[in-house]
């Protein structure tokens, strides 16, 4: 594979930092998560708070339907890279062009697989939720790790 793939030791931080905007006011935002205990739903609540920020700062209509979606994708994206990939990870929300485009970064580069639906399997359908709510979906390497983009219209 050519490092990208197309679908359509954690810091130490006091459990309260376990996540940290860059800038609170911007149509973009990188979260630092170090792992600790809460911190996937740090991410969550960061996710509906950096939504609720673009629509009333920014002045972007972002329907509450969109919200749930949304930090579902990132609760299943961070819970992987938390659980496979030794070292921080970082997640960027951004919206652009009525998209919000939700990055994680992790240090691991191997590539998440596609598997097929399976009924009988137990755990690993993280994947396939995020493929069934998102416009599109890429698995990048980078020099160090890996970033995974999901982009979730706002509207349609």
């Amino acid at each position: 594979m050519n490092g990208v793939s197309r679908f359509a030791g954690r810091e130490s931080v006091p459990p309260e930092e376990c996540c940290r905007t860059a800038d609170a006011a911007s149509a973009d935002a990188t979260i630092a998560l170090d792992g600790a205990n809460g911190c996937i739903a740090d991410a969550r609540d960061r996710t509906a708070e950096f939504l609720r920020r673009a629509e009333t700062e920014r002045g972007l209509p972002v329907p509450a339907r969109t919200v749930e979606p949304a930090q579902l994708v990132v609760s299943e994206l961070v819970t992987n890279a938390l659980k496979y990939a030794p070292g921080p990870v970082l997640l960027r929300l951004g919206v652009a062009d009525g998209t919000l485009e939700i990055e994680v970064w992790d240090t691991d580069p191997t590539l998440p697989p596609a598997r097929a639906a399976d009924a009988g399997r137990v755990g690993q359908h993280g994947l396939e939720i995020v493929l069934a709510v998102v416009r599109d979906f890429e698995a990048r390497r980078e020099p160090v790790g890996k970033r995974v983009t999901a982009r979730l219209a706002l509207f349609e």
